[in-house]
Formats: C-alpha cells, sequence, structure tokens
C-alpha cells in the first residue's frame, strides 16, 4: 500500500531513502493537505516504464567519491594518454543528407587514427548559416533522422563523437551538441549563451537554454538535456569530459567552468565562429588561457567556408590545447581532420597541486556514464629531449637577470659588497661567474670586487686550469690561484690514508679543501661565497657533502645541467670577446675532477658514473615536475630518445636515477638559499619535502 508523510518530512533524507527502496511503491508527498510530489525508488520507475515506448536512456552517476564496484582504479600501464580529434568538412547549408555523409567520413578517418573523441563544428548536420530554414519542419526532421542514422552507425564505433545539430523541445528551437557513443546518444548539451550582435540573428531562431537539466525525445528514447553534466568513463575515472558551444567559451562564466570543478579534463567546443581582422589572435588567446585555467584540455572546432558568405566568413579554425599549451591546430580557411593526444593524468597532477582550483562548486553537475576500452596511442604529439631548452634566447637572458636579482637582494641585505667563488673551468662555476657580473653591474659595484679562486689540485687537467685562466685574464675581475695539493696531502697524512688509494676519501678531501679555502677567503676580505651547484647535481646527490655543497647563497640550485650549459653558450654568444673560450668550456666533457687525469687530460667523466646527463634531466622533469609514473616516465624516454638508447638502457639509467635520488635526499635537506627559477626546485624550504631515510625498493620494482 503506498505511504503519504507531508513535505515538511522532505528533510530527512535517510528515511524517505528507506521508505522507496523497501517499498514497490511511490511514496506520495503532500503539502497542505493536498498531494503534490510523487517520489520512488529507481528500481521501480525502471518497472513502471519498462514497457513504455519512451525509454531513459541515461543513469545519473552520484558525484565522487565514487563507489569502489562501479569505477575502477586508473590501469597502472594505461598513460593517460586520449587522442582527440577535430573535423570541418564542406558543408552544403540546408543539405542534411550531404553532410551526414561527409561526417560518416570523417568518423571513418577519424576511427583510422585511433582517435577516441571528434568533435565537429556548430550546427555541422544543417549547416550554420540557414536562417530561417530553421524553422522548416522538414529540416528539423531531417536532422533528427541522420542523428538516429548517426547513432545506429556508431555501434561498431571505438570512438566517441560530437555532433552540432538544431533540435526541437517544448515548442522551442535550441542550438545543441549531440555526443553519441555505441550504438547510444549519451546526451544532448544545449547552448547557454546566445550572441547578441545584430550581424548573427542567431537568437532570432534559437533559444538559449538556462534551466536545470531535463530530457528530450528523439525518436523512441529520452536522452539527459541541458547543460550542466559531463561524460565520465566508468573504468577510468580520470577520463570525463564535458561539452560547450561557441558563444559559451566568450561568456564571463563559461559553462566548461563547473564542468571542470565537477572533473572534466577534457571539453570540446562546438563552433560556427566568424572570422574578422585580429580575431584569430584573441580566439587562440582565449582558448589557451581557458585551458589553463580550468587546468585542461580544451578541443575546438568551428565550421568553415563553406558556410553561407552572405554577410559571413568563416574560419574552419581548429585547436586543440593542454593546459595553456597548443598541441596542434588546423591551417586557416581549410576543411579537414586534425589530432593530438592529451595527457588527462598529467592535468589530474596539475589540479592536484593547484590551491585555486579547490574553487566552491555552486550548481548541480550530473554525471553521465559510459565505458571505453582504452590503450596507449601511438603518441603523434612531440616530446622534447630536452625540456628545459628552449627555441627563444630572450629565456636565457631572464634566466641569468633572475639569478642576479636573488644574489642582488643577498648582498644588499647582508650589506656585503665583495663576492667569493671557485672557478673551475666547468659549467656550473662559469654559470655563477657571468651570475655575479651581471649582479655588480646591477648594483654599480666594481668588478674587481668578485674574487674569483681556482684550486689546483691532483685531478685538475690541463684543459679545466687553462680555460680557467684565459676566461679570467677577459674578465674584469679579480683572480687567485691557490694549490691545494700540499694542503690535503696533509691531510690525508693525519688521517692516516694511503694516498695512493684514490677511493672516496681522496676525492672528497679534495672538494672540502677547495671548499674551507673558500669560506676561509670569504672571511679574510669580509664577502660571500656564492655557489655553483646545479639541481642535476643535487637530485642525482653528485655533490660533496659540505664540500661543494655547501656556500652562503647558490645562484644554480634551480638549475639542471642541460640548461646551465646553454646558458652558458648564450653568454658567450651576447659577449663575442669571451664567445671562444665559452665554447671550449661547452665542449669540455664533465668531470668532478677529484682523480687524476692521464697525460693532462680528463680521466674521470661524470656521465660514465651517474648516466647521461640529458636522461637525467628528462627524469627531473617528468618526476619532479609533473609527478608522472616511473612507467610513464620509461614509455616517454623511449619515445623522446628513440633513435639514441634502447629501453634497457633507459631502464638501467632511469632504476639508478631513483636509487640515487632518495638515498641522496639527506644532502637535499641542508641546502643553503638559493632562488627558484624553473618550475622544480629541491629546497626543504620550498617544493620538496622527503625524509632522507625513506625507502625506495618498491618504486624501483614497478620498473621491473
Amino acid at each position: 500500500m503506498s505511504q503519504i508523510i507531508p513535505i515538511k518530512d522532505l528533510r530527512d533524507t535517510n528515511k524517505i531513502s528507506e521508505i522507496c527502496h523497501s517499498s514497490d511503491e511511490p511514496l506520495f508527498i503532500t503539502k497542505n493537505g493536498y498531494a503534490d510530489l510523487v517520489i520512488m525508488s529507481n528500481d521501480y520507475y525502471r518497472s513502471i516504464t519498462q514497457n513504455s515506448n519512451i525509454q531513459p536512456s541515461y543513469n545519473k552517476v552520484p558525484s565522487r567519491p565514487l563507489n569502489k564496484f562501479e569505477y575502477k582504479i586508473l590501469d597502472k600501464d594505461f598513460f593517460g594518454y586520449i587522442r582527440v580529434g577535430a573535423a570541418s568538412f564542406d558543408i552544403k547549408v540546408g543539405d542534411v543528407s550531404h553532410n551526414l555523409e561527409e561526417i560518416k567520413k570523417y568518423i571513418d578517418m577519424a576511427e583510422a587514427k585511433e582517435v577516441k573523441v571528434l568533435v565537429f563544428p556548430e550546427l555541422c548536420l544543417s549547416g550554420y548559416t540557414c536562417g530561417d530554414l530553421f524553422y522548416q519542419s522538414d529540416l528539423l526532421n531531417q536532422c533528427e533522422s541522420a542523428l538516429l542514422d548517426l547513432t545506429s552507425y556508431s555501434k561498431d564505433k571505438d570512438i566517441v563523437f560530437i555532433i552540432g545539430a538544431p533540435l526541437r523541445k517544448d515548442s522551442r528551437i535550441y542550438n545543441t551538441a549531440v555526443v553519441i557513443y555505441k550504438g547510444e546518444i549519451l546526451g544532448v548539451y544545449a547552448k547557454k549563451h546566445l550572441p547578441h550582435q545584430n550581424e548573427y540573428y542567431e537568437n532570432r531562431q534559437f533559444d538559449a537554454y538556462q534551466g536545470e537539466n531535463s530530457t528530450i525525445v528523439i525518436g523512441d528514447k529520452e536522452y539527459i538535456f541541458g547543460n550542466k553534466f559531463i561524460f565520465q568513463d566508468l573504468e577510468h575515472y580520470k577520463f570525463a569530459f564535458g561539452v560547450e558551444i561557441c558563444e559559451d567559451l566568450w561568456s564571463t562564466v563559461t559553462p566548461s567552468t563547473s564542468m571542470a570543478l565537477k572533473g572534466a579534463s577534457l571539453i570540446f567546443n562546438l563552433s560556427a565562429s566568424n572570422e574578422t581582422l585580429g580575431k584569430e589572435e584573441y580566439r587562440r588567446d582565449l582558448i589557451k588561457s581557458t585551458s589553463a585555467r580550468l587546468i585542461s584540455g580544451y578541443t575546438y572546432c568551428s565550421s568553415g567556408p563553406s558556410e553561407s558568405t552572405q554577410d559571413l566568413i568563416f574560419s574552419s579554425y581548429k585547436g586543440i590545447y593542454e593546459n595553456g599549451n597548443l598541441l596542434n591546430e588546423g591551417r586557416m580557411f581549410m576543411d579537414g581532420l586534425i589530432y593530438s593526444e592529451i595527457d588527462i593524468e598529467s592535468l589530474e597532477n596539475e589540479r592536484i597541486h593547484a590551491s585555486s582550483f579547490l574553487s566552491e562548486l555552486n550548481e548541480d553537475i550530473d554525471i553521465v556514464p559510459f565505458k571505453m576500452a582504452l590503450k596507449n596511442p601511438p603518441l603523434s604529439r612531440k616530446i622534447k629531449q630536452n625540456p628545459f631548452i628552449y627555441d627563444d634566447n630572450s629565456v636565457y637572458e631572464k634566466v641569468i637577470y633572475m639569478q642576479a636579482l636573488g644574489l642582488r637582494k643577498r648582498l644588499s641585505a647582508t650589506k656585503i659588497d665583495k663576492v667569493v667563488l671557485g672557478l673551475s673551468g666547468g659549467l656550473d662555476s662559469t654559470l655563477a661567474l657571468f651570475v655575479c657580473i651581471e649582479t655588480f653591474k646591477l648594483l654599480n659595484i666594481p668588478l674587481k670586487n668578485i674574487y674569483v679562486l681556482t684550486e689546483p689540485a691532483f685531478g685538475t687537467s690541463d684543459e679545466t686550469h687553462d680555460n680557467v685562466l684565459e676566461l679570467a685574464n677577459k674578465l674584469d675581475v679579480s683572480f687567485m690561484e691557490i694549490d691545494i695539493k700540499k694542503s690535503v696531502l696533509q691531510h690525508l697524512s693525519d688521517l692516516g690514508h694511503d694516498v695512493n688509494d684514490k677511493n672516496v676519501v681522496y676525492e672528497n678531501a679534495q672538494a672540502r679543501e677547495r671548499t674551507q679555502v673558500l669560506f676561509d677567503y670569504a672571511n679574510e676580505i669580509g664577502g660571500l661565497v656564492v655557489g655553483t651547484g646545479d639541481l642535476s647535481e643535487l637530485c642525482l646527490g653528485w655533490t660533496t657533502f659540505n664540500g661543494d655543497h655547501m656556500s652562503n647563497y647558490n645562484v644554480n640550485v634551480s638549475l639542471p645541467k642541460t640548461l646551465v650549459r646553454e646558458l652558458v653558450r648564450y653568454y658567450g654568444l651576447v659577449h663575442p670577446d669571451i664567445e671562444e673560450v665559452t665554447s671550449k668550456i661547452v665542449a669540455t666533457p664533465i668531470s668532478p675532477e677529484l682523480i687524476d687525469p692521464e697525460n693532462g687530460e680528463i680521466k674521470q667523466l661524470t656521465e660514465d658514473k651517474i648516466g647521461p646527463y640529458e636522461l637525467n634531466d628528462f627524469f627531473i622533469y617528468y618526476y619532479l615536475r609533473r609527478n608522472f609514473s616511473l612507467k610513464k616516465i620509461l614509455f616517454l624516454a623511449v619515445y623522446a630518445f628513440k633513435d639514441k638508447y634502447d629501453e634497457e638502457t633507459i631502464k638501467y639509467h632511469l632504476r639508478n636515477f631513483v636509487r640515487r635520488f632518495y638515498s641522496n635526499q639527506f644532502k637535499r635537506s641542508t641546502l643553503p638559499d638559493g632562488p627558484k627559477i624553473t618550475s622544480i626546485s629541491v629546497s626543504p624550504r620550498g617544493d620538496l619535502r622527503l625524509p632522507p631515510d625513506m625507502s625506495y625498493d618498491s618504486l624501483i620494482n614497478e620498473l621491473n
């Protein structure tokens, strides 16, 4: 027997849910003694509608946290790359059958390219510029029939596609985006914001949809309709996307904002954006900034010049963006298909670290579920071998200037006008010297107040020693050579260490003696010791604790070795008087020079011990900046370096990187101050908080 409760009892949601699920009858709600609402369980609703001519084809899924039985954890071997595409074609305005066949052609083309989500232009099924033809029942009926045709066509297609179509609902016509997958219409998005400029007249035929989600009937089924829902894969919860249409992107608060906050990592925009002078750059900047603001992938697809040109020209602009970066775009005024892979795992990692992304969501967003088998596609997007290297030399000028600003502040605050640094003839100390020079120019302090010391010992080669002398002679700095061999021999003798035993004691005694001399000399002249060690060395622990690891202020602390090399090269280019010697320094093999040379030449090569810096810097970027799994980093490195290293070689160096990174955290825990310049810092006061005694074996086992 049906139960009746007053409307005031709706506050007790647990009680109502229990009543609905324990009974096969509806629950009647009364207001002021009269029947007002009817509530029933989903199972009961299905039982009474299963023989109806109109069937609901979507299920609302609860907001996260998600039911563990409904959702699976992202597969460890799927690295989060979703290949998306945008296609514009030769539209015939008002010819639905022609447009339908063109759409099918591009769906097949995209599926062959392993595209998983394909977006078409706004109102592409009919053409955007139909004008009052949109009022004609024949056109609207043809569009509905074409959508049913596409739905049937999609049954054996492993691709989601999004079609622009005019649809009727409640005696109104709406500009919609219909999302279709595997023989089903997943949902119908209705455009929320219509342009009101007189040139468009879109608001003449169409209504903007501003209400809550409802349903729309297409054929004999009912589908979710509105603009407050996203689509989410049941087995890969990070794969969630939303849709908006053209003007929605230009609105003050975009529909995609709420979608992203609800979990949509991908946004697709169907557009018919007419082209005017200057609009191309503005639109590109708008999409780029929106993808960055939402920390999302954004795929934009506009109609082309085959639309009516009675009053407007359309550009066929297509662009795929990821978190502010352009991945691919089509040629203006050219139809066709573009595609690229958007990294939804990277987007998720960025959102986790972005406190601004925790904004309160003030409206309900429904989730429409679907299931898609995902695998890693062959990457078409470029993965740079050197993610810290730039094509624009002005970036290098800015880096050195930022380093100089950091040192300038430290000198001003301490009221010190002298610095001391050790110059080895290698990359790091050379860059530190250049930074000191630029700092003293900013402070208008004589360069003679820069005291450069070179401290040859057992491992010093003729090549690096000559580089030091040549560079010091060309620069107007104070220079001093202090041979530390006798001091080190005395120290080793005091320890009872055999000088012929070239072990770590032999090596570190030299490094620590050099540092002691620098600090003592700084005390002598009232100066500040400038550190030279770089980010790569700190991550790998390739530094002597309380030796070159220590300084008063380290200007290179967040610069990886590959970037340091480019900065030295750049500085030589803009200072031709030292370009010859900087070129030699750049070409010199990297070495700590703590083992005796052979015939005056470097014997101890750093990369023979710790691996190629280009690989290590690649690992640093994707491990510390992108927070990728080791398996994913290996996947990317194999792709990026396929012409240089085989997979086993890369895997060997990646394991070594992890081992060295975690076992040397104690060195990073005691770092001196230094400015963060790149997006990575290993300062214990900044971006990296790690226990120095953690176990890392299980991490390395991920690569087995």
